[in-house]
């Protein structure tokens, strides 16, 4: 079985985007991932996207959406760290990964980001084959 998972921040241009691209490249097999945000940005940001394809994601498919463009429910919400301004989805499962946003700072910050989101999908993955969440 597949789980509909949504990875929310705010402009969904880093971090949400990150997360969707981490759960298509390893979590395929238990996640149809979703990433969206609450306001309109231009674009997926460019060292995001650099720094995911130095561990070889291409990032070229995506791009910044709102919540209006993914689907309503989601089994799993899982929001960035965006605090007051996380917005609410209907769901079984929330979490919040607390992430720094690295908008404006060096690649060092956007590798440093990379690296907690994969750290935290694995994590998340673990946890629903082990069926330790209530979904």
């Amino acid at each position: 079985m597949k789980y509909k998972v949504a990875f929310v921040c705010v402009h969904n241009s880093c971090r949400s985007q990150m997360a969707e691209a981490w759960a298509n490249d390893l979590g395929q097999e238990v996640m149809e991932a979703y990433s969206a945000g609450t306001e309109d940005y231009p674009e997926v940001k460019p060292l995001a996207v650099a720094v995911m394809e130095e561990v070889g994601i291409d990032m070229n498919p995506y791009y910044p959406k709102l919540l209006a463009d993914i689907p309503p429910e989601f089994d799993i919400v899982v929001t960035m760290g965006c605090n007051v301004d996380c917005p609410f989805l209907p769901t079984k499962h929330r979490e919040d990964w607390g992430l720094i946003d690295p908008s404006g700072g060096p690649v060092e910050d956007y590798r440093k980001t990379r690296d907690e989101i994969k750290d935290k999908m694995l994590d998340l993955l673990e946890r629903i084959k082990d069926g330790q969440l209530s979904l």
